[in-house]
């Protein structure tokens, strides 16, 4: 059958799907806005809709392969793939832990994403299907640079893909995840799983788990893979509203193989940073085999370490961001004469669902989002 316009039912239907999906595009990205008065930090709230379980059914373990899936199934073209093309140099130092609230029950989640001086955007989603979360990406990470802000129409549509690529999160539940860099160890998990690339299991974990017990066991579903152009492999650090917090490693000896670190029971901290801690590997001695000599990871490790003994992992707001700051990367050099700093520190509360966001150093000003 067909209407007034000669097109048969079926093809109206799809015609109508394809303007709606593009209309939440769009309505997506007119979202994409400045925070404050700082030219560098960004919020978008996502309105469309996309498929995990599509983007598992393609194998999506490379950068390069997430731009052009986004080109194709979520920009519908308008996002060139070519020009967008991922940052290679993925040797970021990072660090994360858990900590008991000290002003109520709960507990606290902080992160430091230590890089360059890239843009930063918060992504607020809330999925038809999946838990609604807040995440952090670092727009570098999608190609997007200081002089390539998102204020024009073609970069903020290169920012739908940051749905995909969340650095850091937290969602409705309370679950939290960050991951950390480890140099030279691109994990790539080949047992006939679907292949799962390097943040997409984050997304995975924000969308669909609300423990990390359910985190573990989604983890085992799929072969993770890091992609080996980006230079680095990398550890994740997965913790829930109940306290129960993991590290997720990989084998880099025996097939890359998961590790899953948990927490102590009774312990009320957790941390970790750019080197590996499993009883297999872990070193008390900077090793470039085993982490980032260069971040000042073990450093870093042992300084939160003591911070945390010091006060038995019990924090206020103010005592996690004064913790925070005390590993961040001021003008740190590293070996081939670049300069890094910490981009963002981040503060989830795990309870009420608060991200308090410190950009670019500025630790005099902290920016709060909610869902």
């Amino acid at each position: 059958m067909k209407n007034k316009f000669g097109m048969s039912l079926v093809a109206a239907l799809f015609l109508l799907t394809f303007i709606l999906a593009g209309c939440r595009q769009i309505r997506t990205v007119n979202s994409i806005e400045q925070v404050g008065d700082d030219p560098y930090l960004y919020v978008m709230e996502n309105h469309f809709e996309y498929d995990l379980d599509d983007v598992i059914e393609n194998d999506i373990d490379s950068n390069k392969k997430l731009l052009v899936y986004v080109t194709e199934k979520i920009s519908h073209g308008l996002m060139d793939a070519d020009t967008a093309s991922l940052y290679q140099n993925s040797d970021f130092g990072c660090t994360s832990f858990q900590v008991r609230k000290k002003d109520g029950d709960g507990y606290w989640y902080g992160r430091n994403y230590d890089f360059f001086k890239d843009p930063t955007m918060v992504v607020i989603n809330k999925p038809e299907k999946g838990y609604a979360s807040i995440s952090t990406c670092d727009l570098m990470q999608l190609g997007l640079g200081l002089d390539q802000l998102p204020t024009t129409f073609k970069n903020k549509m290169t920012c739908l893909a940051g749905i995909y690529a969340p650095m850091d999160g937290i969602n409705e539940k309370g679950l939290c995840t960050s991951i950390m860099a480890l140099p030279n160890q691109a994990g790539h998990q080949n047992t006939g799983k679907h292949k799962v690339g390097t943040s997409i299991i984050m997304r995975l974990w924000l969308d669909r788990c609300a423990t990390v017990n359910e985190a573990v066991e989604l983890l085992a579903q799929y072969d993770i893979c890091h992609d080996v152009e980006a230079g680095s492999g990398y550890h994740y650090m997965v913790a829930d509203a109940s306290g129960d917090c993991a590290i997720i490693e990989f084998d880099k000896d025996d097939e890359w193989k998961t590790i899953v670190l948990r927490k102590p029971a009774g312990d009320n901290y957790f941390h970790v940073t750019n080197h590996l801690l499993n009883p297999k590997h872990v070193t008390t001695e900077p090793d470039p085999t085993v982490g980032n000599p260069n971040s000042k990871s073990w450093w870093r490790y042992e300084t939160v370490n003591e911070y945390m003994v010091e006060n038995g992992g019990i924090l206020t707001l103010e005592g996690m961001q004064k913790g925070l700051e005390m590993v961040r990367w001021v003008d740190l050099p590293q070996p081939d004469g670049e300069v890094e700093d910490t981009q963002w520190s981040n503060v989830y509360d795990q309870t009420d669902i608060v991200l308090y966001l410190r950009n670019w150093n500025s630790y005099d000003r902290t920016c709060k989002f909610t869902l």
